[in-house]
């Protein structure tokens, strides 16, 4: 599963966003979801970043059935159909992750 394109990129979003689920990451401009709402109240940042790195679990999890279920081949034996569906299944749920948690960071 490590030799897939994005497994590490994925494990590692997903073990960065555990502090954020567990709520260990207090209020900074660093490390989280930083928007001047969240960044109002500990209840609005707690809220935020929970929702957030749940998010960001879920997309590593996605790609990461993706990489078990579709293995990609090394080169020469590799296919630009299955690397595309590789780079889909570790963008698209990554980026619906961040826009879904940058509009419920707004609303918070």
């Amino acid at each position: 599963m490590f030799a897939q394109p994005f497994s590490i990129p994925a494990i590692l979003i997903a073990i960065l966003s555990l502090p954020l689920i567990v709520g260990l990451i207090p209020r900074n401009r660093v490390y989280g979801v930083r928007t001047p709402n969240t960044l109002s109240t500990d209840e609005r940042w707690y809220r935020a970043n929970r929702f957030g790195g749940c998010a960001l679990v879920l997309a590593s999890a996605v790609y990461l059935a993706v990489a078990v279920l579709v293995p990609h081949a090394p080169p020469p034996n590799d296919s630009l159909a299955v690397w595309l569906l590789h780079v889909a299944a570790f963008l698209g749920p990554l980026i619906a992750g961040l826009v879904a948690t940058r509009r419920y960071a707004r609303a918070a």
